[in-house]
């Protein structure tokens, strides 16, 4: 063994007292890299390094230079107090040894606000391509593939280079998460999982999304799952259907919203018939009694309860999507939404017809119960263009909305039966054949309130959503992979 690097990219040195005297005192650790006026301080192993443009791929570059001389490299990627548990660097060490892992990564406890609690990670999967993966701040590397990795680089980043960097890395090796909490760091985002769901599409990170973009790009073409858009167009078949367009609500237990969704369907302007079709997933408040109240009025509105009582949200749709009075179209509405005007279907259903897509994916705004808006506002989802959106979908959690869909196609593909993630598995599948329509004007509010079901998620059921999101990337990566082959 000749060694371990470790780099602290910490602006104070009483954030890393403690650290630093146990990687003084550990053999394992060879060099300690803090920054000047830490290393002044500090002395004995640790040495001065800039953590100017940290992230960045010139940083990297220039961190690449100073690995040649060990074995493995750890790194804490963010500023935070961190204290190391016991022989929790001999352990990473271990697995990356008894593994050839490239990458080693584990649990870890967090202090907020002065409580001690344990967060969780998750295994990387190979379909686990979005940028916001957490490994943990603390992580440790092969030197010899970093580098190769790092050497590897043709594009410069100023942003998304880590992102990159762990993308030419998965191609050189294993990531392995221990599941053993290994050290404590302080957390200081307080912020609910619901107020973290749309960082990734706020408009001021637009810049960042794009380098994130051209880096997953890159990556997919070099494993060989990179997809040409799509240039065929479908010919819709009218006659099957008595209904140019269904719009799909499936609901249990929204009798505080439901009726403004209903209203707002009802009031749609079109040059074309249309219904709507709501799959009433055994309501136990008042929910169905609201429906039926609209049903007795309006024939346009197909009240349905499912026989079964095991469907999640995805269950809900495929019924009334293969029920045969689905129109031509498929277009979604949450029970907790309504429509910005009375023009989305009409909208929608232009964009299908003018280009003969088989999905169509709109813009929307987020809004609280009030309907005001609430940041980040508009989200229209430009990361998911037509030359590239079914490339760079693979990165993102989410496609946008409203949705809509060629009900022939739908019924082929199908809709997974769950209720988290299975309107991004079905629009990824159809991409991987079909071309996807984008809207970019609002279409679509939003709410988010306390009664959303990801408004305050844990650890456990945040890392069950992401496990089952990766999954369908690693299932799709795979399938467009065999069609390239």
């Amino acid at each position: 063994m000749t060694g371990i690097n470790c780099y602290l990219p910490v602006e104070s040195i009483e954030t890393v007292t403690d650290v630093i005297r146990e990687l003084q005192q550990n053999p394992l650790a060879q060099t300690i890299y803090v920054s000047d006026e830490t290393a002044r301080q500090a002395g004995g192993k640790a040495k001065a390094f800039s953590y100017k443009g940290f992230g960045s791929t010139n940083w990297l570059k220039a961190f690449a230079e100073t690995i040649s001389d060990v074995d493995y490299v750890l790194l804490l990627s963010k500023d935070t107090r961190l204290s190391m548990g016991q022989f929790a660097l001999e352990r990473m060490l271990g697995v990356a040894e008894a593994t050839g892992a490239v990458k080693v990564y584990s649990d870890y406890y967090e202090v907020k606000e002065g409580q001690l609690s344990a967060h969780p990670v998750i295994d990387y999967q190979e379909g686990s391509l979005r940028d916001d993966f957490n490994f943990g701040p603390l992580v440790l590397y092969r030197a010899d593939a970093l580098k190769q990795a790092i050497d590897s680089m043709i594009q410069e980043f100023e942003n998304a280079g880590m992102y990159y960097l762990r993308l030419k890395l998965s191609q050189l090796g294993e990531f392995i998460r221990i599941p053993e909490f290994l050290y404590t760091i302080d957390e200081t985002d307080l912020r609910k999982s619901g107020q973290k769901l749309f960082d990734y599409v706020d408009p001021k990170n637009r810049s960042v999304q794009i380098e994130m973009e051209q880096a997953v790009t890159e990556h997919l073409k070099d494993v060989k799952a990179w997809l040409a858009p799509e240039t065929n167009v479908l010919e819709f078949d009218q006659a099957a259907f008595k209904q140019k367009a269904s719009v799909v609500i499936p609901v249990r237990n929204r009798e505080k919203t439901i009726a403004d969704a209903i209203e707002s369907v009802l009031s749609q302007e079109t040059s074309f018939d249309f219904n709507l079709i709501i799959v009433d997933n055994h309501s136990t408040d008042r929910t169905t009694e609201i429906i039926r109240s609209f049903a007795d009025k309006d024939k346009r509105v197909v009240h349905i309860i499912p026989e079964q009582n095991d469907l999640g949200i995805g269950g809900c749709w495929n019924l009334a999507v293969h029920d045969s009075r689905c129109g031509m179209f498929a277009v979604q509405l949450d029970s907790d939404d309504i429509y910005k005007d009375e023009n989305t279907l009409q909208k929608v259903v232009d964009v299908f017809e003018q280009e003969g897509c088989a999905m169509v994916v709109g813009t929307y705004q987020l809004v609280n119960f009030k309907l005001e808006e609430v940041p980040p506002g508009i989200i229209d989802h430009r990361e998911w263009t037509p030359d590239n959106g079914k490339n760079n979908a693979l990165r993102i959690n989410g496609l946008g909305a409203p949705r809509a869909f060629y009900t022939p196609v739908l019924r082929e593909v199908k809709i997974p039966n769950v209720s988290y993630g299975e309107d991004y598995a079905v629009g990824l599948a159809i991409s991987r054949d079909y071309s996807i329509g984008r809207i970019y004007e609002n279409l679509y509010l939003c709410r988010r309130w306390d009664d959303n079901s990801d408004a305050a998620l844990d650890i456990v059921k945040v890392n069950a959503h992401n496990t089952y999101k990766d999954r369908i990337r690693t299932i799709e990566l795979k399938a467009r992979q065999r069609k390239n082959a």
